[in-house]
């Protein structure tokens, strides 16, 4: 097993280069109006400090957000594009679930909550590092303020808003090395990985104008 992993679902362009039982090397850079500057440089980076060529990589491991629409496809059409070059499987992960992977066994439940802007959180509910409790959602802070309430909670989106999560922990950014561990332990466990799928949650920023005037000669 030789899994690239990517991630561009928030701020944080990550990769990582997983052998099924650790992260030979990665790399992340917070940047979030360079995802697609940045993510192929960082790919061949990571290949590089590992010492392996594209053409070993078993499988592509990609984050599947939620996140905004933008910087979410970009990681998703390169993960898809690898895929289909070296006819490899490529596995979605949720962004959420590398976050709460990554944040290390602890006791209790606790939140997972990202920017999502607009003075919103995308965020979801995990009863311990490897288990969620229903899908991930997009809410303003104030409006979920008691469903989260004595829950310490980890990612930007907690850091941003510490009157509803007074107990914001690290890590702020998911780390493609956490996502390609978690997903290299579900396939060691026969699990079948979801295909992947951008959570966006909601509508693009960018829209259609409404009535606009047609200018084209008749």
């Amino acid at each position: 097993m030789l899994l690239l992993a990517l991630d561009t679902a928030t701020p944080a362009v990550t990769v990582a280069l997983h052998d099924g039982r650790d992260s030979l090397a990665s790399f992340s850079q917070v940047d979030a109006r360079r995802h697609g500057e940045l993510l192929l440089p960082a790919v061949d980076r990571v290949l590089a400090d590992a010492g392996v060529k594209l053409g070993a990589v078993t499988g592509i491991v990609v984050g599947t957000g939620p996140g905004p629409y933008t910087g979410l496809r970009v990681g998703l059409m390169t993960a898809d594009t690898f895929g289909l070059a070296l006819g490899v499987p490529v596995y979605g992960v949720c962004t959420l679930d590398g976050l709460a992977y990554a944040a290390g066994p602890g006791e209790g439940p606790f939140v997972v909550a990202t920017d999502a802007r607009r003075k919103e959180v995308y965020w979801a509910r995990y009863e311990d590092s490897r288990t969620r409790t229903g899908e991930p959602s997009v809410d303003r802070p104030a409006d979920i303020a008691e469903r989260v309430e004595g829950l310490p909670a980890v990612g930007a989106g907690a850091l941003l808003y510490p009157e509803t999560f007074p107990d914001a922990r690290e890590p702020e950014h998911v780390s493609a090395a956490a996502l390609a561990a978690l997903a290299a332990e579900r396939l060691a466990a026969g699990e079948e990985l979801p295909a992947p799928r951008p959570l966006y949650l909601r509508r693009p920023d960018a829209q259609v104008p409404k009535n606009y005037k047609v200018v084209t000669p008749k």
